[in-house]
């Protein structure tokens, strides 16, 4: 491999050496809570993980070009256009001049992982503080190379200037000599405030935008390295299944074969991924299968049988007195099933170990976990294992158990050359972590006005996130059996999943507000705004019903319209479709949704609107079709052949708002719209039909079914 080829793959290539090998550069030394900066801090603790208050860093090479470095990933959510943006104005330089560099735990400061929408509102502020105080240190440094004191310079796309004189002036390039300068400013500098933004704010049209549309970008999978061998790997039928014994003699006769029997680990590996498949087709192995009667039919029974006792996670007034005097009451169960991730890029991994280092390429959320799983897979340092996380096609929660990366290592460890390990569509199916199946109970009731008298809510299995109501209820009441999202008594592995747990509680509150809306004669939007006393709801709201054209009528209205609210990661949703049913065939065409949302500050615009159009899509097929077919621990869904997620043929007309909120910091915005997609179609099914569907996914068969019931 040549140089440059090493270079572009970041094979054994330190931070420094990196930083000189892009110009010199300037290392600027920031430092947050009284800590130490945070190279050194990140090269002395990065081990065992930093606080998150370190997560940001950058470097300026001669020719004035900024670097950019982050351990957070790019798996579509944009922050490879956003995080420069947000340097850019703190900086100031121009956007154009600042490069970044994701996900590399060798170059990158550590991360914990890049998920809860929480790079924009959790390491975005770090970033700019790192970035004002650049460019702190930076005048400091033309201050003294001018003459000039630091209140008469100003600052223009990396260019410091004398107020009073144009002719003194120097570049950050200039300043940098090629040499690392350390130095701190005393008094942390305050940010930008949004009337002096520039750059934050504009739409930019995301950085790998053409990488992605023409083929070019970089995927674990395309990594390819002189010597490597494609690993195909003995598999089980059933989650719980046991192996017995493997006759491995036939894939040993197939010529270039390596076999690997390490343990729980049995590979074939061979210069040809065709071939190696092939080999492992001859390997005959016997399980022992665990019995269970479990299926998707009967998963709900199971779960209501086996639910722990519950906690209560929010509570006002007395909700058992409160429903003897409701006159009114609605008692409902919604159903969820399990949902698969589906991610158009299954898991990969390349992993190469030479001169005592292992290198993996991963496709990974998190990649200090993956470094971290790897040295112990291995018996390695984590200071001897670099993951370098190329883009990353699709994760929504689901790429972070990292078990391709330990996989792909320990298969270089033991054949001595570069290993990859690719899932198949059927491996990506069996190892996902499923968002779980779940049951929600509400008992609410309203009183002789149409208001809401007392509200009773519990949750099983789904967890917490989005379970507490934010509506103006006297009586109150929120159980959540258990905590979490994952384990349990589930056949198979369950997880996060985009706005884990709240897709769930939003399709059940949702319904149930316009379910309560019917039952009062009311319209939806009007009833949920007599009941809202939280002002950036109420206008998120009113902000949706206007630009929809939303005139008011008593649900079910048979125009097909619904309506729904949601917050997540503190960002504001509502959404408002229209659909039509076809009465003889149950199926569900969406024809328009209408999403607002309110994030407070907006940094890219045009990726926050990629953002909510991909939410509304990704959330038309948890409600409509997306459920996870299973026989105990095997997984009957192998391909999309079966396991339908949306189609461009699908996809209604989008229309997004975002509701300007300057005066609150930036939120998450990667997945508060898909949490109301659940309930906004079920709402609309509701007023087009009178059906009130309580399982999701609402399959045509589903729909038939509310209908006669209806």
């Amino acid at each position: 491999m040549s140089s440059s080829d090493e270079q572009s793959l970041g094979v054994q290539q330190s931070r420094r050496e990196f930083l000189k090998s892009s110009g010199g550069g300037i290392a600027i030394f920031v430092t947050f809570g009284g800590q130490l900066g945070l190279l050194e801090h990140t090269e002395a603790q990065g081990r065992t993980g930093v606080p998150d208050d370190f997560n940001a860093f950058l470097g300026i090479a001669e020719d004035g070009r900024v670097t950019c470095l982050t351990g957070k990933i790019e798996m579509g959510q944009g922050p490879i256009t956003s995080l420069p943006q947000m340097m850019a104005e703190e900086l100031g330089v121009a956007f154009e001049m600042v490069d970044i560099v994701m996900g590399d735990t060798d170059l990158c400061p550590w991360d914990r992982g890049t998920w809860g929408s929480l790079t924009t509102r959790e390491f975005g502020p770090l970033l700019r503080a790192a970035a004002a105080e650049a460019r702190g240190v930076l005048l400091d440094l033309a201050s003294q190379e001018l003459r000039v004191p630091v209140s008469r310079l100003q600052v223009k796309n990396g260019v410091v200037s004398d107020r009073k004189n144009a002719r003194k002036r120097i570049t950050y390039g200039e300043l940098a000599k090629g040499e690392p300068i350390e130095r701190h400013l005393k008094l942390k500098p305050e940010l930008k405030d949004v009337s002096q933004f520039q750059i934050m704010g504009q739409p930019k049209l995301r950085r790998d935008s053409l990488e992605k549309v023409t083929g070019k970008a970089k995927y674990a999978a395309d990594i390819r390295l002189p010597g490597m061998l494609y690993a195909k790997i003995l598999r089980p039928p059933a989650h719980g299944a046991t192996l017995k014994k493997a006759d491995t003699s036939g894939a040993r006769k197939v010529d270039g074969v390596r076999l690997v029997e390490d343990g729980d680990l049995i590979a074939v590996l061979h210069e040809l991924p065709d071939v190696a498949q092939d080999a492992l087709g001859r390997i005959h192995a016997k399980f022992d299968l665990p019995p269970s009667t479990l299926t998707e039919q009967n998963i709900h029974e199971h779960l209501l049988r086996v639910a722990p006792k519950g906690e209560v996670t929010a509570r006002g007034g007395n909700v058992d007195k409160a429903g003897k005097l409701a006159d009114r009451m609605i008692e409902t169960r919604y159903f969820d099933g399990y949902v698969a991730h589906a991610p158009i890029e299954t898991h990969a991994a390349l992993a190469h170990i030479e001169r005592g280092k292992c290198t993996v390429w991963a496709s990974t959320q998190n990649p200090f976990g993956a470094r971290d799983k790897v040295a112990r897979a291995i018996d390695f340092s984590p200071d001897r294992v670099r993951v370098i996380t190329p883009f990353v096609g699709g994760g929504f929660g689901g790429k972070t158990s990292n078990m391709q990366a330990v996989e792909a290592a320990r298969l270089a460890r033991t054949v001595g050359r570069p290993v990859q390990v690719m899932r198949t569509r059927e491996e990506e199916f069996f190892y996902d972590t499923f968002r779980p199946a779940a049951v929600v109970n509400i008992r609410s009731g309203i009183d002789g006005s149409g208001r809401i008298t007392f509200w009773d809510y519990e949750v099983l299995f789904a967890g917490q996130r989005g379970a507490e109501h934010f509506y103006e209820i006297p009586n109150h009441r929120t159980v959540v059996r258990p905590q979490g999202w994952s384990g349990g008594p589930h056949p198979f592995a369950t997880g996060a999943w985009r706005a884990p747990a709240n897709n769930t509680n939003t399709f059940a509150r949702e319904s149930q507000m316009s379910a309560m809306a019917a039952a009062a004669g009311a319209d939806a939007i009007e009833f949920r705004l007599k009941h809202l006393g939280d002002p950036r709801m109420i206008r998120v709201l009113k902000a949706a019903a206007q630009r929809f054209g939303w005139t008011p009528a008593a649900t079910p209205s048979k125009r097909g319209f619904g309506v729904a609210c949601g917050i997540d990661a503190g960002t504001y949703v509502a959404a408002i479709a229209e659909v039509a049913v076809d009465a003889r065939s149950g199926e569900v065409e969406v024809k328009r949704v209408l999403s607002a949302q309110e994030m407070g500050i907006v940094v890219n615009p045009q990726g926050a609107t990629i953002q909510m159009e991909g939410c509304v899509t990704m959330g038309l097929g948890y409600a409509l079709s997306e459920e996870v077919h299973f026989r105990g621990g095997q997984i009957l869904d192998t391909n999309f052949h079966r396991y339908e997620i949306p189609r461009f043929s699908g996809v209604p007309k989008i229309e997004t708002l975002l509701v300007e909120a300057n005066d609150i910091a930036p939120q998450g915005g990667g997945e508060p719209a898909i949490v109301v997609m659940g309930a906004v179609i079920a709402n609309a099914i509701h007023d087009a039909t009178g059906a009130r569907l309580k399982r999701m996914p609402m399959t045509p068969a589903r729909v038939m079914a509310a209908m006669e019931e209806a």
